[in-house]
């Protein structure tokens, strides 16, 4: 799905098209409310924790799942990863195997966690909560789902783009959002404001978080291309770390790249003496003809309290000696 442009943009024309959806947005909220009333949430043998965001579109989410999946491993604590795999053919409950699956049968967001850790996609959450506790792990990271009620969560992660304050602020499909931010913040354990450079703890979140790139290759010239929530936030991590954009293109999240394309964008790329790049989560869509050719950015999210942010998570497992506890 492309963003709107009225979502970002302050004009006469932008309210009013706004203003006409508003009473789809209350549709939309109240069977959204109407779920969460109808929806007793299943209890998992295993502590859940789910990273979420309040917004349509991407928030880092599965960067941040990737960190928390770090951070528990560093205190000992094995963890699993719980993804509706968004974008993929196959509901689960399954076990992501990466020589077997493919982006267009479990989504690019269960293949970039695959590389960090096993890897349930499941579009029944408890189902695949269950799958996920015969693992052998010792905790679920949720990447999406908090807005799905349909299973219980023991730490609610809430990230909230800087970004974000540059929307119109509606309910979709006003606006970007997916709940209010007061309700969304409500309901959270952690609020992490994520920052476009290194910052520390803004007002009204726990924590801030940004992305960085990690091993990636030497800087040249290239055509940047993306298909992502947020596609700005790669070119700028590219700038940062020293590429020079010779042309940057922005494609709709999820977008399943053809070798058509590809194959136009390679012959651009050689028109303008540059190499082509494209985001982690892009590079598994890729046909794997082209994969080898083109470019990847590695990127990882840091936070201001990285320590902080471990004891929490390792929190959530208790010794085998105290009541309820997971071994």
């Amino acid at each position: 799905m492309r963003e709107p442009w009225f979502w970002r943009t302050d004009t006469p024309t932008a309210r009013a098209l706004a203003a006409l959806l508003t009473p789809a947005a209350w549709i939309y909220q109240a069977g959204h409310r109407l779920r969460w009333a109808m929806t007793k949430p299943a209890k998992a043998s295993l502590p859940v924790i789910c990273v979420g965001n309040a917004t349509l579109g991407g928030a880092g989410k599965t960067p941040f799942a990737i960190l928390a999946a770090a951070l528990l491993r560093e205190a000992g604590v094995a963890p699993v990863f719980l993804t509706r795999g968004y974008g993929g053919a196959l509901g689960g409950p399954l076990t992501v195997d990466p020589a077997k699956h493919t982006a267009y049968s479990v989504g690019d967001e269960a293949l970039l966690l695959a590389r960090h850790g096993p890897v349930i996609v499941s579009r029944d959450r408890p189902a695949g909560a269950r799958r996920a506790a015969k693992t052998g792990a010792q905790v679920i990271i949720m990447d999406d789902g908090f807005q799905n009620p349909s299973l219980a969560k023991d730490l609610s992660i809430l990230l909230i783009g800087e970004e974000d304050a540059q929307t119109n602020g509606a309910l979709f499909p006003a606006g970007p959002y997916r709940e209010s931010p007061s309700r969304a913040k409500a309901r959270a354990d952690i609020v992490v404001a994520v920052k476009a450079g290194p910052s520390e703890k803004p007002d009204g979140a726990d924590m801030a978080a940004w992305l960085e790139a990690e091993g990636a290759p030497a800087p040249e010239r290239v055509i940047a291309f993306a298909g992502i929530g947020r596609p700005e936030k790669f070119f700028r991590t590219l700038e940062e770390a020293g590429f020079t954009l010779a042309r940057r293109i922005a494609f709709p999240d999820h977008h399943p790249f053809t070798e058509i394309e590809l194959e136009h964008l390679m012959k651009d790329a050689a028109r303008q003496k540059a190499r082509l790049i494209c985001t982690e989560k892009d590079h598994v869509r890729l046909p794997p003809a082209f994969r080898e050719d083109i470019l990847a950015l590695p990127v990882a999210m840091q936070v201001s309290d990285r320590e902080a942010l471990k004891q929490r998570l390792a929190g959530l497992i208790k010794s085998p000696g105290e009541e309820g506890g997971q071994s």
